[in-house]
């Protein structure tokens, strides 16, 4: 399994214990805008359109950056004492600026990955502010640049959510490592309850029971002792207290929004979580903001989105969504790629050519007998696998257009869909009950019937789809889960880091996650 990065706040696992990062309230660290994005038109705000009243407008946008996650970077530098007024060409620059990280985000996520082939929104940014002046109407136009969605809208109020609760709550230290089950008595178990209830999953007002010290239970002969006071939810607390199942309830809800094994025990990656602070969660919601203002604003209705961040699947029929089901993505090294491509057909029974990658470095000292084992041939210098339920590909392949090598299958090792944290392979993406889910799209395009001809010959079989199905390859750490509520992933792939960088936040000091490699699939 891959060791995960420490994601949202951009701390690793350190031997000494670090408080966890926290919003300053009055001077957070700002940095300076970008110049203003190519290819924005050809019409310019005239000079005369800078009138007092779209100035004020103008500064009073600004001032509400922070709905966006970009109120630590400056698009228009206060005018220093004594110095010129800012003048109306270096007003236009920013407005540019500013509308540009609205329509379709601060950072081109080209510059950050080698490959990326989501579509951005294409927008007239000098066209449309030269109207905007002209009509006074500069708030509409600003409001109507970044995504309009529902989860969009909650993503930003949880942004100023932990915001403000970062720029005031006093950090607690960093709780040290080392696992805790129900029953132990620690002394870091006070603290872990102070986290559950600053993070919500403890109410304020706890049942003492659940927190309270239990005593060591008492022998036939002994005398019970006065019943023990509950022990104050305060960093003070130095008595060691035990780690009960209601406390163990409460991390359940953690674990299980931050995608870890809803176990109640206090292990690595739940510490991970446990020390993260409101001003990391913050870090880690500017991030999800900028990726989303990166998507077209009007997906295809019908479609399939894979969130490698979470492993997760969705599909969506018509708008709605009508599926959903865990995957398997690519392990740290190996990363799947953010992509928009189509599956154009459904395989039955596939082959699978081992890529030379795999040939030369993982299969470089296999012997006959190991492929006969494995159900393989040589073919013209490639390690083919033939159909069947070991085939690394499972028993359906769904088919993509792209030049990557990308593609949805199923898989021989199932039980690799229990794990928590499913970063796994060498890039494609594994897809739960892939059988199951190649049913429900051959039905929803009408050849259902060829496809079960085709499976059930147990030859390799092609079905083409009547129509393509739009594949997009998100990575998104924090989205809204089913239940309406904010959800956080860790980082796998530590792709936040840069983000959160040109956002105006503090370098992070997590270290990249460990690949380590399950088995020899795609």
């Amino acid at each position: 399994m891959p060791v995960l990065v420490l994601a949202l706040g951009g701390f690793a696992p350190a031997p000494k214990p670090i408080a966890p990062t926290k919003i300053a309230a009055e001077s957070p660290p700002r940095v300076a805008s970008k110049p203003a994005s190519k290819a924005v038109g050809k019409a310019t705000p005239a000079k005369a359109a800078w009138t007092a009243a779209n100035i004020a407008a103008f500064d009073q946008i600004l001032a509400d950056r922070a709905r966006h996650g970009l109120d630590r970077v400056e698009f228009l530098p206060a005018s220093a004492e004594g110095a010129s007024p800012i003048d109306d060409a270096a007003r236009t620059k920013a407005a540019l600026d500013y509308a540009g990280a609205l329509a379709h985000g601060r950072i081109d996520p080209a510059s950050l990955h080698q490959v990326y082939t989501l579509p951005r929104p294409k927008v007239d940014l000098a066209t449309g502010l030269s109207r905007a002046l002209a009509k006074g109407d500069l708030v509409a136009w600003f409001d109507g640049l970044a995504p309009q969605d529902a989860e969009y809208k909650q993503l930003s109020d949880a942004y100023l959510a932990f915001s403000a609760k970062a720029s005031t709550a006093t950090p607690v230290q960093a709780i040290p490592s080392g696992v805790i089950r129900v029953g132990n008595r620690d002394a870091r178990v006070a603290t872990i309850v102070e986290q559950l209830v600053e993070s919500g999953y403890l109410p304020s007002s706890t049942d003492p029971l659940a927190v309270a010290p239990v005593p060591t239970p008492l022998s036939p002969t002994a005398t019970a002792p006065t019943p023990l006071a509950p022990t104050p939810l305060t960093p003070t607390t130095t008595a060691p207290m035990i780690y009960t199942q209601a406390m163990a309830e409460a991390l359940k809800g953690l674990q299980t929004d931050y995608g870890i094994a809803a176990d109640g025990v206090v292990g690595p990656e739940t510490l991970k979580v446990l020390n993260l602070g409101a001003g990391d969660r913050a870090r880690a919601l500017a991030v999800g903001l900028e990726r989303r203002r990166w998507l077209a604003r009007t997906p295809p209705a019908t479609r399939i989105d894979v969130n490698t961040a979470a492993a997760q699947l969705r599909y969506y029929r018509d708008g709605t969504m009508i599926d959903q089901r865990k995957v398997i993505v690519g392990e740290p090294g190996r990363e799947t790629p953010a992509l928009s491509s189509p599956i154009y057909r459904l395989v039955a029974n596939p082959t699978w050519t081992v890529p030379k990658s795999i040939q030369n470095g993982e299969m470089a000292n296999v012997g006959e007998d190991y492929l006969a084992e494995h159900n393989m041939v040589v073919r013209d210098g490639w390690i083919v696998q033939q159909p069947g339920p070991s085939n690394a590909l499972g028993m359906v392949k769904f088919d993509m257009a792209n030049d990557q090598a990308i593609y949805l299958h199923d898989t021989s090792a199932p039980g690799l869909f229990d794990r928590s944290q499913r970063h796994l392979s060498h890039g494609c993406v594994r897809v739960e009950d892939a059988l199951g889910f190649a049913r429900i799209l051959a039905e929803d395009e009408g050849v259902g019937e060829a496809w079960q001809t085709a499976q059930d010959s147990g030859e390799t079989s092609f079905v083409p789809l009547p129509r393509r199905i739009p594949v997009r390859l998100l990575y998104h750490n924090v989205y809204v889960d089913d239940f309406g509520k904010v959800a956080f992933r860790t980082d796998p792939y530590g792709w936040n880091d840069p983000i959160a960088e040109q956002l105006g936040f503090v370098k992070a000091s997590a270290k990249r996650a460990e690949a380590q490699a399950i088995d020899i699939g795609p």
